[in-house]
């Protein structure tokens, strides 16, 4: 079975769509309403799972795997994000503490509680990253969480070596509900994004080489952008 959390927009989403089908998935997010479109097997789960605070999620994630009696994971990954976009002394001290609980606590709690059941399986941890990790403008916060989670795939892909496979795939600029809640409009460089569609084609791709880290860009929309910029 594969576990996907931010599985109700965004490239959690995308994801879902290209597996279902093909993979048994229990999958989680705020809202499930998005996932009544998915053509979902009759084994395949929905759960509802709001990691702005992880512990309770953590423990409420375990009691319905529990339920369920689903004591192997294959695969899980982790895509819930969150963030907003300004200047860091703009953000309001909750957006800082949902950015980092959703983004980086969270998964380290998730991860710890589901070793078990990915170890009994000799399953894989895919965490989705962002190229913000190496600092990004306006999103100082976001860029932070980021960075974390970077560190957290290095340090669990050695702890966790000959039990359970850790990647960390970080995605260039998506196109998702996140950029219109954090208040940021692209302008000219929206065509260097790439679909939630496209990106869950190349992150599919990825999970199934292991190679970690991994970067998902638009290389042909930049070598546009950047040729349109010289001319």
């Amino acid at each position: 079975m594969t576990l996907i959390t931010g599985a109700t927009s965004g490239i959690g989403l995308a994801l879902a769509a290209r597996l279902a089908g093909r993979h048994r998935l229990l999958l989680t997010g705020r809202n499930l309403a998005p996932l009544d479109a998915l053509r979902l097997g009759p084994d395949d789960r929905r759960f509802a799972l709001d990691l702005s605070d992880p512990l309770a999620a953590s423990e409420a994630l375990a009691a319905a795997l529990d339920r369920l009696g689903i004591d192997r994971l294959d695969h899980v990954v982790l895509s819930a994000g969150l963030g907003g976009y300004g200047a860091p002394e703009t953000e309001s001290a909750d957006l800082v503490r949902q950015t980092l609980a959703v983004n980086l606590t969270g998964p380290v709690c998730l991860a710890r509680m589901l070793l078990p059941r990915l170890e009994a399986a000799a399953g894989r941890l895919t965490l989705i990253g962002s190229v913000a990790h190496k600092g990004s403008p306006k999103a100082a916060s976001y860029a932070a969480s980021k960075a974390g989670l970077a560190g957290f795939a290095r340090a669990l892909r050695e702890e966790w070596r000959g039990r359970v496979a850790v990647q960390i795939i970080h995605p260039g600029p998506v196109v998702t509900p996140m950029h219109g809640r954090a208040g940021y409009q692209p302008g000219r460089l929206a065509r260097l994004f790439l679909s939630p569609e496209r990106a869950a084609i190349e992150i599919e791709k990825l999970m199934a080489s292991g190679r970690s880290p991994a970067t998902v860009f638009a290389w042909a929309r930049l070598r546009q952008f950047l040729s349109g910029t010289r001319s």
